[in-house]
């Protein structure tokens, strides 16, 4: 088995920092793709991300395309990925490199255009067919469509498969027709359904008789964006498919029983932490689901909420399939003439950031996203409704913010989320729901461990936890732990006020 990473080549902008002093991020395409016999890629994938494959004779060839879910750079056809995500990418693929070497196969790497890069493949192995997992953005969709109907064209079988979904985006429906646009009522409709099992991965891959040429992924340079916060980000990675397996049961069989209560907690690690092995592939939603529905099956009291979080994913990514612009405009036009502020450079954005806005919940959450690349749900919800609401900032601007720090950041996940804090998106809290950060910090971390966690300034021995924050951040923030912490740039009562008046007079 030969596994392919293919690279559109795009002007990179990797040494560029973010125009607000953030984090530096690029524009440059990962795309995977797979060389294999398929009566064993139908394995290696069931192992991976659940996708039923039709095996066919030992020696057909076949390319298998599988595609990292990645969206289009509003510029043009290409897959852009921030610093986080992009930094991401290439430990898991270092990875899964030494993966496959351990089944005797290995990974090639080329750059160009996906139908180019395929075409030039098929011809020096004779490749007779290509077969790769969907996705579901536009970009993406767009780009298979090219590929199949030109291979087709060419004598080359080529056909996509599911699995980066439990379900696929059109098999789930309404009674009269059409896609779920309210989360509850599609978890209703999919909670009973059958979801395939996936198969056990392959201990060996036969190689082929000559190995294609292949790329350096060190001179790809997928680090480069990161810069100094890289070593600090690297502890809270757990990288590659066995470890996401360790992940998934170590949750089932602990966390998941207080997963319910636990799961609001952010001082508590009491989720499953699984999100950044999802949106690689390092893990699929079938194994997820099984996991859960056997803990479910169990009596575990926190399996279903859990599964209702997997469906939640699906919803986002049906969504975004069904409704594209979600990821790029307002779900709901109306919300066009609201009144944000679209200036990322802001001091007010800025502060927000930075994790400077002098309110400890909001300031522990974006400090922990630097830090970890990830974020606690709950913080989360709190810095995405102090942007948008007491910040009265447009929602696009935390989209992008996040999509260049997360190293679990999902095109579809992201959005949906941004919007549905925002009050413009489907299925979303309403505008005028105004999270208090002040009251959601005393019910949450009434003892501060979470905000002692993170934030540094005042305190006589801070944590090294809210040290390295300072070790990652650009030194043009000019920030130190030594710095008095800041009085609100906006106050909680203040900033209720402010959005409330503004969806008051919103014109629509």
């Amino acid at each position: 088995m030969v596994e392919v990473l293919q690279r559109s080549l795009v002007v990179p902008r990797l040494a560029k920092e973010h125009p607000q002093g953030g984090i530096p991020h690029g524009e440059t395409v990962g795309i995977r793709h797979l060389l294999t016999q398929v009566d064993r890629l139908a394995n290696a994938l069931e192992g991976v991300v659940g996708s039923r494959l039709h095996p066919v004779e030992d020696e057909q060839v076949v390319v298998e395309l599988r595609l990292q879910h990645l969206v289009a750079d509003a510029i043009g056809e290409v897959d852009a990925l921030g610093a986080a995500p992009k930094w991401r990418l290439g430990l898991g693929l270092a990875q899964h490199k030494k993966a496959l070497t351990n089944c005797g196969s290995r990974l090639v790497l080329r750059t160009g255009a996906p139908l180019a890069c395929l075409q030039r493949l098929i011809e020096e192995t004779g490749a007779t067919a290509v077969y790769w997992s969907r996705l579901y953005d536009p970009s993406s969709i767009a780009r298979d469509q090219e590929v199949k109907e030109t291979l087709k064209s060419q004598g080359i079988e080529a056909r996509s498969f599911g699995g980066h979904l439990l379900f696929e985006p059109w098999s789930v429906e309404t009674k009269t027709g059409g896609f779920y646009r309210v989360y509850s009522p599609m978890w209703r409709a999919v909670k009973d359904r059958d979801v395939a099992a996936p198969l056990a991965a392959p201990v060996r891959i036969a190689p082929p008789k000559n190995w294609p040429q292949s790329e350096r992924i060190e001179d790809w340079s997928l680090d480069a964006a990161m810069a100094r916060g890289a070593a600090i980000v690297r502890p809270y990675v757990r990288l590659g498919e066995a470890a996401a397996q360790d992940r998934l049961a170590e949750f089932t069989n602990g966390a998941i029983s207080d997963y319910v209560a636990q799961r609001d907690i952010p001082s508590v690690d009491g989720t499953s932490g699984l999100s950044e092995n999802l949106t690689l592939g390092e893990i699929s939603p079938h194994q997820c689901w099984h996991a859960g529905m056997r803990a479910h099956l169990g009596g575990a009291p926190g399996a279903e909420t859990f599964l209702k979080e997997l469906v939640w994913r699906e919803f986002a990514y049906h969504l975004i399939y069904h409704t594209p612009h979600i990821a790029q405009r307002n779900w709901k036009p109306d919300w066009d003439r609201f009144a944000w502020n679209e200036d990322a450079g802001h001091p007010h954005v800025q502060a927000w950031m930075q994790g400077r806005t002098g309110i400890p919940f909001v300031d522990a959450g974006m400090r922990e996203l630097y830090v970890t690349g990830r974020m606690h749900n709950r913080a989360r919800m709190i810095v995405a409704s102090y942007l948008t609401k007491h910040l009265l900032s447009h929602w696009k601007i935390g989209l992008k913010w996040f999509e260049a720090c997360l190293v679990d950041w999902d095109p579809a996940s992201n959005a949906m989320g941004w919007q549905w804090s925002a009050g413009s998106g489907p299925d979303a809290t309403p505008y005028f729901r105004v999270f208090n950060p002040v009251t959601q910090l005393d019910k949450f971390d009434p003892e501060r461990h979470y905000t002692n966690r993170w934030i540094a300034e005042g305190q006589g021995a801070p944590s090294n936890t809210a040290l390295s924050y300072f070790s990652a951040i650009p030194k043009s923030w000019a920030l130190s732990p030594d710095m008095p912490y800041p009085a609100a740039i906006i106050s909680p009562q203040e900033g209720r006020q402010r959005a409330l008046s503004a969806y008051e007079t919103r014109g629509f």
